[in-house]
């Protein structure tokens, strides 16, 4: 029997499998999203709200050295990941990456230009928390955009990825399985999405589904 389970932490066992993963889609999907997001605003400070490995903030980093990024995730060893992969690129100076909660963050009233999340939303036990701190930490004339799910499964190479893991990393993937112990990823439907957002006190948004996406661009 199959149990469906919501993650908003990667658990840490699994963490260097889903950093394996990430890495595979890094001048793919990230590279895209990262035009995307630089197009629309290309200096600041910015704000990855479950920034996993960090491969996102790199990417926009990457494109402009005007932005600086703070990357925030619940997994401590995603976080460790993503400062080692920082500083591998030179690019520790503009990035930072820290524990954190997006339903409760540390940081003051208007201190980020743009709050970006990817894959994140449709895990989240209360998004509309997440979203009340997403409005309360941007700038006014500030954007929240967030991408949900974020499309990287499609695009991993399944074959490749399973033969780059390690047989710890295979072993607690088997256990997950045989546990029965299935992720549920299923998105919001653009109407919720909306309401969330009004709760939130967005009143100036988009929001479209396309396909199984929902992206979400709030101003503030």
């Amino acid at each position: 029997m199959k149990r469906w389970i919501r993650i908003e932490r990667i658990p840490a066992p699994l963490a260097s499998a889903y950093e394996k993963a990430s890495r595979m889609v890094r001048d793919s999907y990230y590279r895209k999203m990262s035009e995307e997001i630089v197009a629309r605003r290309g200096e600041g400070l910015f704000l990855d709200v479950g920034t996993g490995p960090g491969y996102l903030p790199i990417a926009i980093a990457e494109r402009s050295s005007a932005i600086r990024v703070v990357g925030v995730d619940l997994s401590r060893p995603l976080i460790r990941m993503s400062r080692i992969n920082a500083a591998r690129e030179g690019l520790s100076d503009r990035l930072t990456f820290e524990v954190g909660n997006g339903a409760s963050l540390r940081f003051a009233d208007e201190s980020f230009d743009m709050v970006i999340s990817t894959g994140v939303f449709h895990s989240l036990r209360d998004p509309v928390a997440v979203l009340l701190e997403m409005r309360r930490v941007l700038k006014k004339g500030g954007e929240a955009i967030i991408y949900d799910p974020a499309r990287v499964d499609s695009m991993v190479d399944r074959k490749r990825w399973w033969a780059s893991l390690k047989f710890r990393e295979k072993l607690f993937l088997k256990l997950f399985q045989w546990a029965g112990l299935h992720v549920r990823i299923e998105t919001f439907s653009r109407e919720q999405a909306v309401r969330m957002l009004r709760q939130a006190g967005f009143s100036r948004f988009r929001a479209d589904k396309e396909g199984d996406e929902l992206k979400i661009i709030a101003h503030k």
